[in-house]
Protein backbone atom coordinates (compact mmCIF):
# COMPACT_ATOMS: atom_id res chain seq x y z
CA UNK A 1 0.00 0.00 0.00
CA UNK A 2 1.39 3.40 -0.97
CA UNK A 3 2.16 5.84 1.83
CA UNK A 4 0.54 9.27 1.56
CA UNK A 5 2.84 11.98 0.32
CA UNK A 6 3.61 14.24 3.33
CA UNK A 7 4.51 17.07 0.98
CA UNK A 8 1.18 17.06 -0.84
CA UNK A 9 -0.74 19.18 1.70
CA UNK A 10 2.09 21.72 1.71
CA UNK A 11 2.48 22.07 -2.05
CA UNK A 12 -0.67 24.19 -2.55
CA UNK A 13 0.61 26.58 0.13
CA UNK A 14 3.86 27.12 -1.75
CA UNK A 15 1.83 27.54 -4.92
CA UNK A 16 -0.16 30.30 -3.21
CA UNK A 17 3.04 32.07 -2.16
CA UNK A 18 4.44 31.76 -5.69
CA UNK A 19 1.24 33.22 -7.13
CA UNK A 20 1.31 36.06 -4.59
CA UNK A 21 4.90 36.89 -5.50
CA UNK A 22 4.01 36.89 -9.19
CA UNK A 23 1.19 39.33 -8.44
CA UNK A 24 3.57 41.51 -6.42
CA UNK A 25 6.00 41.59 -9.34
CA UNK A 26 3.18 42.85 -11.57
CA UNK A 27 2.37 45.57 -9.03
CA UNK A 28 6.05 46.54 -8.98
CA UNK A 29 5.87 47.25 -12.69
CA UNK A 30 2.81 49.46 -12.29
CA UNK A 31 3.21 51.19 -8.94
CA UNK A 32 5.90 53.67 -7.89
CA UNK A 33 4.45 54.56 -4.48
CA UNK A 34 6.52 52.66 -1.92
CA UNK A 35 3.81 52.58 0.76
CA UNK A 36 1.23 51.21 -1.67
CA UNK A 37 3.71 48.53 -2.70
CA UNK A 38 4.24 47.56 0.95
CA UNK A 39 0.49 47.43 1.48
CA UNK A 40 0.26 44.91 -1.35
CA UNK A 41 2.92 42.88 0.49
CA UNK A 42 0.72 42.80 3.61
CA UNK A 43 -2.43 41.89 1.71
CA UNK A 44 -0.71 39.06 -0.11
CA UNK A 45 0.89 37.69 3.07
CA UNK A 46 -2.56 37.64 4.64
CA UNK A 47 -3.92 35.80 1.62
CA UNK A 48 -1.09 33.32 1.06
CA UNK A 49 -0.11 32.21 4.58
CA UNK A 50 -2.65 30.17 6.57
CA UNK A 51 -3.71 31.61 9.91
CA UNK A 52 -2.70 35.19 9.13
CA UNK A 53 -5.65 37.48 9.82
CA UNK A 54 -3.80 40.80 9.80
CA UNK A 55 -0.32 41.91 8.75
CA UNK A 56 1.94 44.93 8.91
CA UNK A 57 5.38 46.05 7.78
CA UNK A 58 7.82 47.68 10.18
CA UNK A 59 10.62 49.82 8.78
CA UNK A 60 13.57 51.28 10.66
CA UNK A 61 14.72 54.81 9.93
CA UNK A 62 18.03 55.38 11.66
CA UNK A 63 17.33 53.51 14.88
CA UNK A 64 13.63 54.35 15.10
CA UNK A 65 11.08 51.72 14.00
CA UNK A 66 7.73 52.73 12.57
CA UNK A 67 4.83 50.95 10.88
CA UNK A 68 4.95 51.74 7.18
CA UNK A 69 1.64 50.03 6.45
CA UNK A 70 -0.86 47.69 8.10
CA UNK A 71 -4.05 45.91 7.14
CA UNK A 72 -5.87 47.31 10.19
CA UNK A 73 -5.54 50.05 12.77
CA UNK A 74 -5.51 47.50 15.60
CA UNK A 75 -2.26 45.86 14.47
CA UNK A 76 -0.69 49.26 13.78
CA UNK A 77 -1.46 50.13 17.41
CA UNK A 78 0.02 46.82 18.61
CA UNK A 79 3.16 47.50 16.57
CA UNK A 80 3.34 50.92 18.20
CA UNK A 81 3.10 49.34 21.64
CA UNK A 82 6.17 47.25 20.82
CA UNK A 83 8.10 50.33 19.75
CA UNK A 84 7.04 52.17 22.90
CA UNK A 85 8.17 49.48 25.32
CA UNK A 86 11.12 48.39 23.17
CA UNK A 87 10.15 44.71 23.22
CA UNK A 88 7.99 42.31 21.21
CA UNK A 89 8.07 39.66 18.46
CA UNK A 90 8.60 42.23 15.71
CA UNK A 91 11.61 43.83 17.41
CA UNK A 92 13.05 40.45 18.40
CA UNK A 93 12.84 39.29 14.77
CA UNK A 94 14.67 42.39 13.56
CA UNK A 95 17.34 42.28 16.25
CA UNK A 96 17.92 38.54 16.04
CA UNK A 97 17.63 38.25 12.27
CA UNK A 98 15.35 35.21 12.67
CA UNK A 99 11.67 34.40 12.35
CA UNK A 100 9.80 34.68 15.65
CA UNK A 101 6.58 32.71 16.16
CA UNK A 102 4.68 32.44 19.40
CA UNK A 103 1.25 32.03 20.94
CA UNK A 104 -0.34 34.56 23.26
CA UNK A 105 0.30 32.26 26.24
CA UNK A 106 4.05 32.23 25.61
CA UNK A 107 4.02 35.92 24.76
CA UNK A 108 2.49 36.76 28.14
CA UNK A 109 5.70 35.56 29.76
CA UNK A 110 8.11 37.19 27.30
CA UNK A 111 6.27 40.44 26.50
CA UNK A 112 3.44 40.79 29.05
CA UNK A 113 2.32 44.34 28.17
CA UNK A 114 2.27 43.73 24.43
CA UNK A 115 0.64 40.30 24.78
CA UNK A 116 -2.10 41.63 27.05
CA UNK A 117 -2.95 44.29 24.48
CA UNK A 118 -2.92 41.73 21.68
CA UNK A 119 -5.24 39.40 23.58
CA UNK A 120 -7.61 42.29 24.26
CA UNK A 121 -7.64 43.03 20.52
CA UNK A 122 -8.58 39.42 19.83
CA UNK A 123 -5.26 38.02 18.62
CA UNK A 124 -3.74 34.81 19.92
CA UNK A 125 -0.74 34.12 17.66
CA UNK A 126 2.19 36.10 16.29
CA UNK A 127 4.64 35.53 13.47
CA UNK A 128 7.35 38.02 12.50
CA UNK A 129 10.17 37.77 9.97
CA UNK A 130 13.11 40.17 9.53
CA UNK A 131 13.25 42.16 6.32
CA UNK A 132 16.60 43.45 5.03
CA UNK A 133 16.75 44.93 1.53
CA UNK A 134 20.02 46.88 1.78
CA UNK A 135 22.20 48.72 4.29
CA UNK A 136 19.71 51.59 4.50
CA UNK A 137 16.51 49.58 4.60
CA UNK A 138 15.53 47.07 7.29
CA UNK A 139 12.44 46.05 9.18
CA UNK A 140 10.05 43.14 9.55
CA UNK A 141 6.86 41.62 8.21
CA UNK A 142 4.49 41.06 11.13
CA UNK A 143 1.63 38.56 11.09
CA UNK A 144 -1.23 38.39 13.59
CA UNK A 145 -3.59 35.42 13.93
CA UNK A 146 -6.76 35.04 15.95
CA UNK A 147 -6.13 31.35 16.67
CA UNK A 148 -4.63 30.53 20.07
CA UNK A 149 -2.29 27.68 19.13
CA UNK A 150 0.38 29.75 17.37
CA UNK A 151 1.72 29.36 13.87
CA UNK A 152 3.19 26.08 12.61
CA UNK A 153 6.75 25.65 11.37
CA UNK A 154 5.57 25.36 7.77
CA UNK A 155 3.90 28.76 8.02
CA UNK A 156 7.12 30.25 9.35
CA UNK A 157 8.96 28.70 6.40
CA UNK A 158 6.42 30.13 3.99
CA UNK A 159 6.92 33.59 5.47
CA UNK A 160 10.71 33.21 5.21
CA UNK A 161 10.35 32.19 1.58
CA UNK A 162 8.11 35.15 0.97
CA UNK A 163 10.35 37.68 2.70
CA UNK A 164 13.44 36.44 0.86
CA UNK A 165 11.71 37.05 -2.45
CA UNK A 166 10.23 40.36 -1.28
CA UNK A 167 13.69 41.56 -0.23
CA UNK A 168 14.99 40.87 -3.73
CA UNK A 169 12.04 42.71 -5.26
CA UNK A 170 12.51 45.67 -2.93
CA UNK A 171 16.22 45.87 -3.76
CA UNK A 172 15.31 46.11 -7.44
CA UNK A 173 12.66 48.68 -6.59
CA UNK A 174 15.16 50.78 -4.63
CA UNK A 175 17.61 50.71 -7.53
CA UNK A 176 14.82 51.85 -9.82
CA UNK A 177 13.98 54.74 -7.50
CA UNK A 178 17.64 55.70 -7.22
CA UNK A 179 18.02 55.67 -11.00
CA UNK A 180 14.89 57.79 -11.39
CA UNK A 181 16.11 60.23 -8.75
CA UNK A 182 19.47 60.50 -10.50
CA UNK A 183 17.73 61.21 -13.80
CA UNK A 184 15.53 63.86 -12.19
CA UNK A 185 18.54 65.48 -10.54
CA UNK A 186 20.33 65.50 -13.88
CA UNK A 187 17.34 67.16 -15.56
CA UNK A 188 17.22 69.73 -12.76
CA UNK A 189 20.94 70.38 -13.08
CA UNK A 190 20.66 70.81 -16.84
CA UNK A 191 17.69 73.12 -16.35
CA UNK A 192 19.63 75.14 -13.79
CA UNK A 193 22.59 75.40 -16.13
CA UNK A 194 20.34 76.58 -18.95
CA UNK A 195 18.62 79.35 -16.98
CA UNK A 196 21.92 80.49 -15.43
CA UNK A 197 23.51 80.70 -18.89
CA UNK A 198 20.46 82.61 -20.10
CA UNK A 199 20.74 85.08 -17.21
CA UNK A 200 24.47 85.48 -17.85
CA UNK A 201 23.82 86.27 -21.50
CA UNK A 202 21.23 88.88 -20.59
CA UNK A 203 23.54 90.47 -18.02
CA UNK A 204 26.37 90.58 -20.54
CA UNK A 205 24.12 92.43 -22.99
CA UNK A 206 22.54 94.76 -20.41
CA UNK A 207 25.62 95.57 -18.31
CA UNK A 208 28.17 95.27 -21.13
CA UNK A 209 30.32 92.85 -19.11
CA UNK A 210 32.03 89.59 -19.98
CA UNK A 211 30.81 86.11 -19.00
CA UNK A 212 32.92 85.87 -15.83
CA UNK A 213 31.71 89.23 -14.53
CA UNK A 214 28.08 88.37 -15.33
CA UNK A 215 28.39 85.10 -13.43
CA UNK A 216 30.05 86.90 -10.51
CA UNK A 217 27.10 89.32 -10.34
CA UNK A 218 24.66 86.41 -10.11
CA UNK A 219 26.74 84.67 -7.44
CA UNK A 220 27.00 87.88 -5.41
CA UNK A 221 23.22 88.33 -5.52
CA UNK A 222 22.72 84.69 -4.51
CA UNK A 223 25.01 85.03 -1.50
CA UNK A 224 23.54 88.33 -0.35
CA UNK A 225 19.99 86.97 -0.47
CA UNK A 226 20.98 83.49 0.72
CA UNK A 227 19.02 81.82 -2.08
CA UNK A 228 20.03 79.32 -4.73
CA UNK A 229 21.83 80.63 -7.80
CA UNK A 230 19.16 79.12 -10.02
CA UNK A 231 16.42 81.10 -8.25
CA UNK A 232 18.35 84.34 -8.71
CA UNK A 233 18.82 83.55 -12.41
CA UNK A 234 15.14 82.63 -12.88
CA UNK A 235 13.97 85.86 -11.23
CA UNK A 236 16.33 87.97 -13.31
CA UNK A 237 15.29 86.31 -16.58
CA UNK A 238 11.62 86.75 -15.68
CA UNK A 239 12.16 90.45 -14.94
CA UNK A 240 13.96 91.00 -18.24
CA UNK A 241 11.28 89.17 -20.20
CA UNK A 242 8.53 91.19 -18.49
CA UNK A 243 10.36 94.45 -19.25
CA UNK A 244 11.15 95.27 -15.62
CA UNK A 245 14.88 95.46 -16.41
CA UNK A 246 15.42 97.95 -19.23
CA UNK A 247 18.37 97.46 -21.58
CA UNK A 248 21.32 99.79 -21.15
Amino acid sequence: MDRPDPIAPVSPLFDDVTAALAALTEVLGEEDDFRILLRHVCLQVRHAIPGVDEASVTLVTGETPHTATATSDSVAELDGEQYRIGRGPCLDAMRGGKVVRTSVSDALERWPDFAAGARKAGFGSFLAAPLVADERFSGAINCYGRQDDGFAEVEAQLLELYTTAVEAILRVYHRYLQARETAENLRTALGSRAVIDQAKGMLMAIRQVDADDAFALLVDQSQRENVKLREVAERFVARVVSGMVPPR
